[in-house]
């Protein structure tokens, strides 16, 4: 009687190997999804932080400068007074909303996280299916058209996206209560905004791979 390996010295996989790889490809499709939708609202929200805190600092700049006493001002000390409760509720303002960005970036951080553990699982599929079909991968693929070491693939490409998306957020989030250059603040921005290392085609791939997996249909 023959054991469970093939002719060629491969294991075959047991229906249940296969219905939990389908499973799991297919919970990790969505949780792609929805790992990418709560990214893209915590970039909204420290967008409009980043923008207040920006604001703030102009502000006081302007006001500091037009509050500047002319010389033999009689009024040098409730100038003084003034200034000094100025820049005490400008320096209180500045923290809080400097600490609310902050804790945006540790909540991206934790999605970047999860988005390793997707990859590592995904990862842990294609291991197996090689195991069992070798480098050319099952001839039958488990949805529609893609190989499973696709899935793996797209998400490399897209935690890598995000892994360098999120170490330019945590420089931003360490200069830009520190940056005197208006110039310079326009550009931390403008670049937390828009998000330079986030190609445009990761939407594209998360929706093919909902596509791929049924959670999208034609």
């Amino acid at each position: 009687m023959e054991d469970s390996c093939s002719k060629s010295g491969l294991m075959t996989p047991r229906k249940t190997d296969l219905n939990n790889s389908s499973r799991k490809i297919k919970d990790n499709a969505a949780d792609w999804h929805n790992l990418i939708l709560k990214w893209e609202t915590y970039n909204d929200a420290g967008f409009s932080i980043a923008n207040k805190i920006v604001n703030i600092k102009l502000n006081h700049k302007s006001n500091q400068t037009r509050q500047e006493p002319s010389d033999g001002d009689d009024d040098d000390d409730d100038f003084t007074a003034h200034r000094g409760k100025a820049t005490l509720e400008y320096n209180k303002e500045l923290e809080q909303h400097c600490t609310e960005l902050l804790n945006f970036l540790n909540k991206m951080i934790k999605l970047v996280l999860k988005m390793e553990k997707l990859c590592a699982t995904m990862k842990g599929i294609n291991d197996l299916d090689t195991y069992h079909y070798g480098e050319t991968g099952r001839q039958i693929p488990l949805f529609h058209t893609w190989p499973t070491k696709y899935f793996y693939t797209i998400s490399v490409e897209l935690l890598e996206m995000y892994k360098k998306e999120l170490q330019l957020k945590s420089l931003i989030v360490q200069e830009i209560a520190h940056t005197s250059s208006c110039n310079l603040m326009m550009v931390q921005l403008s670049s937390w905004l828009y998000q330079p290392y986030i190609e445009e085609k990761a939407t594209l791939l998360v929706e093919s791979m909902l596509l791929e997996t049924g959670h999208r249909v034609l």
